[in-house]
């Protein structure tokens, strides 16, 4: 073959090549796979151009030369037809044989790229493993974004110290057997104490106190799990009911919780002021509102709050009030302001329990009183109201100190007790009537004589709204149905409770409307519990061979009806634990 016929082929060949590459490469989609296919076929064109250009010098391809030959190259062109055609075709035929692929280019091709078809499934793999990997990359830096996120918005922030003393950090012990700190000790082995427990053991009997820590002292981190956590609960409480249904097998219906007759279970516990005695007659013993505190005061100036366990009874607080005897004292509705009167005195007490401030208020705008003895808080807990002389009642907000109207009775004021909803307010006079009042419009709605009395000493009213009690100078207490009371112009008592000989001073209902506590305090163990779905006195109380009751003038329940307490000439706040009620 004619050198210059290799070199025309073997250009034409590398020509083809380039076209078919330039064409593949406008593919974007699959220009990987299809770059790779073209680099095959441009191999398989290079191999093919390698034996055409050095077929001149291979033994098995290379024409022998002869004289006709080599006479024919140095003959000037021109030969016969016929013998070009015939040289024509010998090219034409071992050009067609070179085309075809021996055994060796195949073997070479497939060790260095493998078959086509594996080829192309390695080409494809390889992409997804590459897309994979970007995938997992960025899934792994967002989801270490959002742990970064969550983690930051879960820390609490750490509120730093303005101002740190490297004393406060030494391990210091304090002696627990001093008399000021004897009630923070659990039992002999805790004879000294660190600083740290000292004040953590504070806290707890604070909180304990108080009902819980206040809202003030807790740190917003603290506020907002506690509200997410009352959240979950809530979610839970429904699922949980019908878990433990599902769970339980037997009798579903219980006994009546209803409170029996005839005889009151119940146990006597340590005084509620034993850590501190009054030495003077106690006047007034009244449980918090919402804690499990007591409170007592008495003709020794002082007001006294005990933490109510049934056990020491521990003393929490003591405010002494110079030269002012305590002859009434009362929560307010919260439970935040404690008010405190006297016998002869027209200036009364406020005393801020969450700040530990005691304020005197020495003058009310629009009272003309001499003195300021008797009153009720008002159940919104915004307003006192004040027992005057000569029938009068004052209503007074505690807000701008001052009397903002005024009614007027036949006779003297002997008792005032508030409906459940605080929209009325019975009002017991001397001359053994009984005044209903709209406190909205300060109009007297009804009046009625109480059966049978002829002079009033107290009245109570139930907090269902189902009971008023009405007692006498005879020591007969009558009870009457509160609707009978509002509608009816002379309505008759449900039960004449006749079991004091002298006259019945105080009246307590309890919380659940289930007891009246009655007493005088004219003579000693004149205490009765009247069973009011029965209209029967329980027959256990008091104890007939031991006197410890003494003479009372005050009575009250605790929140719950847990406790029941009492107010003596002794000195002493007797405490009973009311079995039959489970809660405080």
């Amino acid at each position: 073959i004619h050198p210059e016929a290799h070199d025309a082929r073997g250009r034409k060949t590398r020509e083809s090549a380039c076209f078919l590459t330039k064409v593949q490469i406008k593919d974007v989609k699959s220009r990987h796979v299809q770059l790779r296919v073209n680099s095959l076929f441009v191999f398989r064109c290079f191999i093919l151009f390698l034996n055409i250009k050095n077929m001149e010098d291979a033994d098995v391809l290379k024409l022998p030369v002869t004289e006709e030959r080599a006479a024919g190259k140095r003959r000037a062109p021109g030969l016969q037809p016929e013998q070009e055609e015939a040289k024509r075709r010998r090219n034409a035929q071992r050009v067609a044989a070179l085309g075809t692929q021996d055994g060796g280019v195949k073997l070479l091709e497939e060790l260095v790229f493998g078959a086509e078809e594996e080829l192309l499934e390695r080409l494809v793999q390889d992409e997804d493993k590459q897309s994979g990997m970007l995938l997992d990359k960025n899934e792994d830096e967002s989801g270490e974004s959002e742990a970064e996120d969550e983690a930051r918005l879960q820390v609490p922030r750490v509120r730093t110290a303005a101002w740190v003393d490297e004393d406060d950090e030494l391990e210091e012990e304090v002696d627990m057997t001093h008399r000021f700190r004897r009630d923070l000790i659990k039992g002999e082995a805790e004879s000294s104490m660190s600083k740290q427990k000292l004040q953590q053991r504070m806290r707890e009997q604070f909180q304990k106190s108080m009902g819980g820590a206040p809202s003030w002292a807790e740190t917003k981190v603290r506020r907002k799990k506690k509200k997410k956590k009352s959240a979950e609960e809530d979610d839970d409480e429904g699922e949980d009911e019908d878990d433990d249904l599902m769970r339980t097998t037997g009798n579903f219906v219980v006994s009546s919780d209803s409170l029996p007759s005839g005889v009151l279970r119940m146990k006597k516990c340590l005084n509620a002021n034993s850590t501190r005695p009054s030495d003077d007659k106690l006047t007034t013993v009244q449980f918090h509102p919402s804690a499990q505190v007591v409170m007592t005061a008495g003709l020794d100036q002082s007001i006294s709050l005990f933490q109510v366990d049934g056990k020491t009874n521990p003393k929490i607080q003591s405010v002494h009030l110079q030269r002012f005897p305590v002859h009434r004292a009362c929560f307010s509705m919260d439970g935040h302001t404690l008010v405190a009167t006297s016998l002869n005195n027209k200036t009364f007490y406020l005393y801020d329990m969450m700040q530990g401030r005691v304020l005197p208020v020495h003058c009310v705008r629009g009272l003309d009183e001499a003195r300021v003895k008797d009153f009720s808080v008002c159940p919104d807990g915004d307003a006192l109201l004040l027992s005057g002389s000569r029938g009068y009642l004052h209503l007074l907000t505690l807000k701008t100190k001052e009397v903002v109207r005024s009614m007027k009775i036949s006779g003297d004021v002997s008792g005032v007790a508030f409906s459940h909803d605080g929209s009325k307010v019975f009002t017991n006079s001397e001359e053994g009537e009984v005044y209903v009042w709209d406190m909205r419009s300060s109009r007297c709605v009804n009046r009625f004589t109480d059966d049978g009395c002829v002079r009033g000493t107290s009245i109570a009213a139930s907090r269902n709204g189902q009971y008023l009690a009405c007692g006498s100078q005879s020591g007969v207490v009558n009870i009457y149905s509160q609707e009978a009371c509002l509608n009816s112009a002379n309505p008759r008592p449900l039960k004449a409770v006749m079991n004091l000989l002298t006259s019945a001073t105080s009246l307590t209902f309890n919380p659940s409307s289930e007891i009246l506590a009655i007493a005088s305090r004219a003579e000693d163990e004149a205490v009765r519990l009247v069973h009011l779905p029965s209209l029967t006195v329980f027959s256990n109380f008091p104890v007939s061979k031991k006197k410890f009751v003494y003479r009372t003038s005050c009575l009250d329940f605790s929140p719950h009806s847990g406790f029941f307490s009492l107010a003596n000439n002794k000195g002493h706040a007797p405490l009973f634990r009311l079995l039959h009620y489970q809660d405080f």
